[in-house]
């Protein structure tokens, strides 16, 4: 066997028991703190909202630290989409779909906050920093007055503007049916 054959050899053996050691691990049940960690589903009629609370003025100070850089200073303006405006142009031949313009429950951003933001570290606000995070974006589009707080009950209480607009599941259908 020539030289280059015994590298080559070699190099396979070496891939073949690396992918070996890494499958141990691929597919493992993950243990309940794993699981918590993701745990997070937030329904429009509140299950799954912890136990905390936030401003708009906390939430200000948050979205300037982390939110800004992607979404542009108020919501706007950044290289990712805007969150703010859009209300009454849904039918327009141009929507333009935002949280105030286009999401029906309150729910919907708080959830996407705490599971998928900031870039490029989702899911590392705190509770409290989602919820001012989110009462922030709600004040922005005109949702929640400046001296708002968003908790797990009062979240609830607001009314998105597209709440009508879209044909919710059945289990939707029922909660909606108890307001």
């Amino acid at each position: 066997m020539s030289w280059r054959s015994s590298i080559l050899l070699g190099a396979a053996i070496g891939t073949a028991l690396a992918l070996q050691a890494g499958a141990a691990e691929y597919g493992r049940t993950p243990t309940p703190d794993e699981i918590k960690l993701w745990d997070m589903d937030i329904l429009p009629d509140g299950k799954g909202l912890p136990v905390r609370r936030g401003t708009v003025a906390q939430g200000k100070s948050v979205d300037a630290t982390y939110c800004e850089a992607c979404q542009g200073a108020q919501g706007q303006g950044g290289i990712k989409e805007r969150l703010v405006g859009g209300q009454g142009m849904l039918a327009s031949d141009k929507p333009i779909k935002t949280v105030g313009s286009y999401w029906p429950y309150a729910t919907t951003p708080f959830d996407y906050i705490g599971r998928a933001m900031p870039y490029p570290a989702p899911g590392s606000l705190s509770t409290d920093d989602t919820y001012a995070v989110a009462a922030y974006i709600l004040n922005l589009n005109n949702i929640l007055p400046d001296g708002g707080t968003l908790d797990q009950d009062s979240l609830l209480m607001v009314q998105m503007p597209n709440r009508d607009g879209f044909i919710p599941e059945p289990e939707i259908r029922r909660f909606i049916a108890r307001k």
